[in-house]
């Protein structure tokens, strides 16, 4: 078996949570997104979306954190298990980044990741593109967050 392997289609992955308090979210709009309902829970009230809400930058920070402990703790465990190390490559983009609802202050998203598709590249030997669908969903299930990505995967 090869690391290439260890990626099923179909099978989904559970990414991790994070929550997401308003102090982190005007901390994170000062830096990189700073409009009033990132900034100012009264303003943010009076806004469209009726409270302080992350910025959608700051949703997809979260899940890529929570993607990159996932891939590495994965990779660990292949290590350990006395496989050699895979070639892991970056990924080329991603499509259809959606934020449907916004990610008030004390919601808690739970982010899960499914592979949809892999196949070996047709230019690179050795290596391999992998497809997924990546999606947030909040407490109460209703879903914040979502794109479609992939990644270079090195096949042997």
């Amino acid at each position: 078996m090869t690391f290439w392997d260890t990626f099923i289609v179909g099978e989904p992955i559970a990414l991790g949570a994070h929550r997401f308090t308003a102090e982190a979210i005007v901390r994170f709009a000062e830096k990189y997104d700073p409009q009033i309902f990132h900034l100012d829970p009264e303003r943010a009230k009076a806004s469209v979306l009726g409270g302080l809400c992350a910025s959608g930058w700051h949703t997809a920070s979260a899940c890529m954190r929570l993607n990159v402990d996932y891939r590495y703790g994965k990779l660990k465990r292949w290590l350990e298990a006395g496989n050699p190390m895979p070639r892991i490559g970056p990924s080329p983009g991603f499509k259809t980044m959606r934020w449907p609802r916004p990610v008030y202050a004390g919601d808690r998203v739970q982010f899960t990741q499914t592979v949809t598709d892999k196949r070996v590249s047709e230019t690179r030997p050795g290596w391999g593109l992998v497809s997924f669908s990546t999606l947030g969903v909040n407490q109460d299930g209703a879903e914040v967050f979502s794109f479609d990505g992939v990644a270079f995967q090195g096949t042997d």
